[in-house]
């Protein structure tokens, strides 16, 4: 039984690294990693538990949350919660000193999640790379607009971005983070989990509690019927977003040195000289590189 926990410990430590960097998501590890239709049925049990809670059927939410594989959900979420712990600080404390070469690796990271995506599509049609082009355009255009991370949000923001999120997360082929990064939230969720702000982190998890609740049965049947069609809007929404981790002149938009400085994130300009350009591109084939590298091993099943 211990190696079977100690191997889903380590399945849900991937997850959370793929979700605190916006790259490759945790839905695609889990996929590839062959616990996604498990983990979706998971999900699912534990959206029917909170909608037996929320109508007051005590009972029926009991029957419901032992109706669940602890043993498969626990371990899962344990590594998940290791790794958005360890690693917040860390990448918060990057982003502050080294924006451009993060916004490098994230812009990799994300390119090499395009190739996944575009590798789950069971079939390629004409209509498929209309919506791609048709969300990628609109994405690009409309993040044109972003001045730059929010800095204060409100309790609705964190919410509300924490369902969306959550949501982003069980999907394969984005990342919850980069939906976060996307709103303009990253920094400020990250900082949150760094700082242990309780009330922000309990909005947020308030906001993915509901977001599971109301849109996990719905992402399942629409993945289900429409997967190809949700595969290319997602590979567009990514391919549009990559606006949003080009790296100059500021990397991906987060606060400076300068606490109070907010940079935009959505400016587009050319490195410099060669130095400015030199490290955020090497970084960018690192992420690159480590996509397919998961991928690859996730796809022979080594756990």
């Amino acid at each position: 039984m211990f190696p079977k926990i100690a191997a889903q410990l380590a399945r849900g430590f991937l997850m959370g690294a793929a979700d605190v960097v916006p790259g490759v998501s945790g839905g695609t590890v889990a996929l590839v990693l062959g616990i996604y239709d498990k983990l979706i049925d998971t999900v699912r049990s534990g959206a029917r538990a909170i909608g037996r809670l929320l109508t007051a059927d005590l009972r029926g939410f009991w029957r419901r949350l032992t109706a669940i594989d602890w043993l498969f959900l626990a371990p899962l979420l344990a590594g998940v919660g290791v790794a958005v712990v360890s690693l917040a600080s860390i990448i918060e404390t990057q982003l502050r000193e080294t924006p451009e070469e993060m916004a490098g690796l994230f812009f990799g990271l994300v390119g090499g999640s395009v190739l996944v995506a575009q590798g789950l599509l069971t079939a390629r049609r004409i209509e498929h790379g209309v919506i791609v082009t048709v969300i990628g355009v609109a994405t690009f255009w409309l993040l044109g607009f972003q001045s730059g991370p929010i800095t204060d949000p409100s309790p609705l923001m964190l919410v509300g971005s924490g369902a969306l999120a959550i949501c982003a997360m069980i999907l394969p082929g984005i990342s919850g983070s980069f939906i976060l990064l996307m709103l303009g939230m990253y920094a400020a969720v990250l900082g949150a989990i760094h700082d242990r702000v309780i009330i922000d982190l309990a909005l947020v998890g308030i906001g993915a509690i509901v977001g599971l609740a109301l849109f996990s049965s719905l992402l399942g049947w629409v993945l289900e019927r429409q997967f190809n069609r949700v595969m290319a809007a997602l590979i567009g929404l990514m391919l549009g977003s990559l606006r949003v981790l080009w790296p100059w002149p500021n990397g991906v938009g987060i606060i400076a040195e300068d606490a109070s400085e907010v940079i935009d994130g959505t400016t587009l300009d050319w490195p410099p000289d060669l130095d400015a350009f030199v490290g955020p591109a090497i970084l960018a084939f690192v992420g690159f590189g480590l996509v397919m590298a998961t991928t690859q091993i996730g796809s022979r099943r080594s756990f």
